[in-house]
């Protein structure tokens, strides 16, 4: 048994003695959310649970907690996310949001884990300096993450790896995802117009209806999946948002509509935003129409160092759960920011049967309490995969 060996199990079990004041913060900041770019009281709860230092703000709401290593190295950050999504919560727990704010993305399970993961290290000793990184705004854009890598503070520490773990309900519980390259799509938002010459509904012929050029291009906007890129590698082009019209027997002048386009390889976005673009202002012209597109870049594709991802995968089996090889999901996470300037490694922590579970982001999904211990587990074995390289 090595050294590194003697330390997993060591940390490992003093994971386990902090789960239960880690419940308890878990339970607290699920009940009290905070929307992104607010989460200032979140942050101060965390660093007054780690019991460390002040640590420094980063990312404005956000903080950045160092734990001293036992020896000289570079640094390993382990980061949590902060936000709550706009979700009114249905769960009935007794510990549920009263407010019109959800931790729908279980961020209150990460937040727990770190805290007992960093709360156990400084118990048992770690060799490397640990950063922990209590990241705002992963939910919306422009995001935490980028805000963090810009300001020069992972440098500043020495940060050559930065570990990540995400609850993830399509898996099953006790797997952990840890897959190398490519493991979350880029993502896009895009805003079309769609101006047209509305009026009476029994005239269509005297009309320019928008409402129908908005429809065809929505059904259109699915070819640029299925006929602009590769199938093998896949896209996601999905309207989250329409809106048009006030009565039933008057066509408006406009309509509108909101989406994203995710894309698991780099290369094909330029190719997939051209056709996007085509998309919207040809079918709005063969309608007789014009439109608006308007593209707000947010996550690039997230691509885990095989490496890292290689060594935190002997590390998973060791500490006794079933790893997966195969996950990769078409969400995105600003922590590719991350992966575009260091080292980087995310994994997928599964929550149990995934056949019926919910989906993230619903107003019912809520991970167990067990899943702080899984994800602890994941980010100690990505700890450690860093030290090991």
């Amino acid at each position: 048994m090595t050294e590194l060996d003697e330390l997993q199990d060591r940390w490992e079990a003093a994971v386990e003695a902090e789960l239960p004041s880690a419940i308890e913060l878990r339970h607290r900041v699920h009940a009290d959310p905070r929307a992104s770019g607010d989460e200032e009281d979140t942050a101060r709860v965390l660093v007054e649970a780690l019991g460390i230092d002040e640590g420094v703000p980063v990312a404005k709401t956000g903080r950045a907690v160092l734990l001293p290593g036992t020896a000289a190295g570079p640094a390993v950050a382990l980061r949590a996310e902060l936000d709550a999504l706009p979700v009114t919560e249905r769960t009935g727990i007794p510990w549920a949001s009263e407010t019109s704010l959800m931790h729908a993305c279980g961020h209150d399970v990460h937040m727990a884990a770190l805290v007992a993961t960093c709360r156990a290290a400084a118990v048992v000793g770690v060799p490397r300096p640990l950063l922990a990184v209590l990241q705002p705004r992963e939910e919306t854009s422009p995001s935490g993450a980028l805000d963090i890598v810009e300001s020069g503070v992972l440098t500043e520490y020495g940060v050559e790896s930065v570990i990540g773990a995400h609850v993830q309900p399509r898996l099953a519980a006790g797997v952990v995802s840890a897959v190398p390259g490519p493991v979350n799509a880029s993502t896009d938002e895009f805003d079309v117009v769609v101006r047209g010459q509305g009026g009476h509904a029994g005239y269509p012929h005297l009309l320019r209806d928008p409402i129908l050029a908005l429809s065809q291009i929505v059904v259109s906007l699915q070819q640029l999946a299925s006929r602009r890129v590769d199938p093998v590698f896949g896209a996601v082009c999905s309207v989250g948002r329409i809106e048009a019209g006030t009565t039933a027997n008057v066509v408006p002048n406009e309509a509108r509509l909101s989406g994203s386009l995710r894309l698991m390889r780099a290369d094909d976005r330029d190719l997939a935003l051209e056709g996007l673009a085509e998309v919207v202002h040809g079918t709005a012209k063969a309608h007789g129409c014009r439109a608006e597109l308007e593209i707000s870049p947010c996550e690039p594709v997230l691509h885990n160092d095989a490496g890292l991802t290689q060594r935190a995968h002997r590390r998973l089996v060791r500490s006794g759960v079933g790893v997966d090889t195969d996950f990769r999901s078409f969400g995105a996470d600003d922590f590719a920011h991350y992966c575009g300037m260091t080292r980087g490694l995310m994994m997928f922590v599964g929550l149990g049967d995934t056949a019926g579970a919910p989906s993230l982001h619903d107003e019912v999904f809520l991970p167990p309490d067990a899943a702080i211990g899984h994800v602890a587990s994941a980010l100690i074995a990505g700890y450690l995969a860093a030290v090991e390289g």
